[in-house]
C-alpha cells in the first residue's frame, strides 16, 4: 500500500470520527435535561453545597476569628491573660463598648461565636467558686468542635499558668503573669506545613471541584450512555454498520462526543467558579487542566461502557445514577475526604472519583506543585484507556 493511499485512509478515518461526534454531541445538546444539568443545575450545586460545607474545617488555618465576650461585673486579669491565650488561638476576644455593642456597631447575638463568662470572672476563680464558661456557636459540626478545641487550650493554658505561678510562690495578678509570659521557655515545639498548604478543603474549594467531577461523570453515564441504547433500539447503529464508516471510526467519534461533553462541563464550572464564587485555581492552572481533561477522557469511556453493557434506557439510567453517587460519596466529592475515617480514605484512593479529588486537592487546595498530582493523573489515564478498549471490545450495532 502507497503512503499516499495511507494518508487516504487516515483521513477518511479521522473526519468519519469528527462527523459521526458532531452529529452526537448535536443530538446530546438538544435535549432539555442535557442543558439544565449542563448549565443551571451545578450554579445550584456549587451555592448550596458550598454554603453547607463552609464550616467543615472550621475556618482557614491562618484567618483570625471574632468571638464575643458577655463578662457581668469586672472580668478582672485572669480573663485578659486567658484573652492572650486565645488570641494564640486564632480567636480574638471582643468587649462591648459603654452602649453595649461589640466592635462598635454589632449586639451579642449577631456574632457567630459567643462567650459567656460568670459574674466577676476573675475575683470569683480566686474565691475558689466554680467558674462555667457557656460558649455558643451560630453553626455546628466539625467547624463548632475545632473552636471548642481553640477555646479549651486557651482555658487549660490560662489554668496551667495559674498553677505555675502557685508553684514558684508568686501571688496571682496581672503583673505576675506578665512575667511568667517574659520568661524564656525551655520547651518549645515548631510546627510546619508538609507542603505550601494543609487545611482541610472547605466551602467552595472543596464543593466546586468535587461537584465538577460528580457532574462530569453523571453526564456521561446517563445521558452519553443512554443515546447508545436509543440509537441501538431505533435501528441508528445497525445502518450506520452499512455504510463505508469503520468500526475504529463509529467507536473513536462517539467517544470524542463524550469526551466533549465532559469538557464543556468543566468549562462551564470552571466559568462559573471563577467569576461568581472567586475560586483560585492555584498556580498549576494547566495541570489542573490536563487532570480534568483526563476525567473526562475516563468518564467517556465509562458512558460508551455501561451505553453498551445496558439494554434499556431506564437500565442505563439507574445504573448510571447509582455508580454516579456511589463513586462520589465515596471519593470526597461531597466533602473533604481527609475528615472521613482512615478506612474510608484508604478506599478513596481505589476509586477514580477519589484519584480525581486527590488531585484536585494537591493542586488547589494544598497548592503542593504539578508533580503532586502526576500519580493521580497517570491513574486516570491509565483508567480511561483500558475502558475505552472494554468498550470499543464490547460495541455493538444491535
Amino acid at each position: 500500500m502507497s503512503p499516499s493511499t495511507q494518508n487516504r485512509r487516515r483521513r477518511h478515518w479521522w473526519n468519519d470520527a469528527v462527523f459521526i461526534a458532531r452529529q452526537d454531541l448535536r443530538q446530546i445538546l438538544g435535549e432539555r435535561e442535557t442543558l439544565g444539568w449542563l448549565l443551571v443545575m451545578p450554579l445550584v450545586f456549587f451555592y448550596f453545597i458550598g454554603t453547607v460545607t463552609g464550616g467543615f474545617g472550621g475556618g482557614s488555618g491562618s484567618d483570625v476569628q471574632n468571638l464575643a465576650v458577655e463578662a457581668p461585673g469586672e472580668p478582672g486579669f485572669l480573663y485578659e491573660q486567658m484573652a492572650r491565650r486565645m488570641a494564640e488561638n486564632k480567636l480574638q476576644a471582643q468587649l462591648p463598648n459603654e452602649q453595649g455593642l461589640y466592635l462598635d456597631k454589632y449586639p451579642f447575638e449577631d456574632f457567630d461565636r459567643r462567650l459567656v463568662l460568670p459574674e466577676d470572672f476573675t475575683a470569683s476563680v480566686l474565691d475558689g467558686e466554680p467558674a462555667l464558661l457557656e460558649f455558643r456557636r451560630v453553626q455546628s459540626g466539625i467547624g463548632q468542635d475545632f473552636d471548642q478545641f481553640r477555646l479549651s487550650r486557651a482555658v487549660y493554658s490560662t489554668l496551667a499558668d495559674m498553677i505555675a505561678l502557685e508553684a514558684m510562690g508568686e501571688i496571682l495578678s496581672a503583673e505576675t503573669f506578665a512575667e511568667l509570659d517574659a520568661m524564656p521557655r525551655s520547651l518549645t515545639i515548631e510546627t510546619r506545613p508538609a507542603g505550601t498548604r494543609q487545611e482541610i478543603p472547605q466551602g467552595y474549594e472543596q464543593t466546586i471541584p468535587g461537584i465538577m467531577v460528580m457532574f462530569v461523570l453523571m453526564q456521561c453515564l446517563t445521558g452519553g450512555a443512554v443515546l447508545l441504547v436509543t440509537e441501538r433500539q431505533q435501528g441508528l447503529l445497525r445502518r450506520l454498520a452499512a455504510t463505508p464508516i469503520s468500526r475504529a471510526s463509529v467507536v473513536a467519534g462517539k467517544w470524542f462526543a463524550r469526551w466533549t461533553l465532559g469538557m464543556i462541563q468543566v468549562a462551564v464550572g470552571m466559568v462559573y467558579g471563577t467569576l461568581i464564587f472567586s475560586l483560585d485555581w492555584g498556580p498549576d492552572l494547566a495541570m489542573v487542566l490536563l487532570v480534568l481533561a483526563a476525567w473526562a477522557g475516563l468518564c467517556a469511556s465509562a458512558g460508551m461502557l455501561v451505553g453498551n453493557l445496558g439494554s434499556s434506557e431506564g437500565q442505563v439510567v439507574g445504573l448510571g445514577v447509582m455508580a454516579t453517587m456511589v463513586l462520589a460519596a465515596l471519593g470526597g466529592c461531597w466533602w473533604p475526604i481527609e475528615i472521613t475515617p482512615p478506612a474510608m480514605r484508604a478506599l478513596a484512593s481505589y476509586l477514580p472519583s477519589g484519584w480525581a479529588m486527590d488531585a484536585m486537592h494537591q493542586l488547589i487546595s494544598f497548592q503542593n506543585g504539578a508533580g503532586a498530582a502526576l500519580q493521580s493523573l497517570l491513574l486516570i489515564s491509565a483508567g480511561a484507556v483500558v475502558m475505552l478498549w472494554m468498550s470499543a471490545r464490547r460495541f455493538r450495532y444491535e
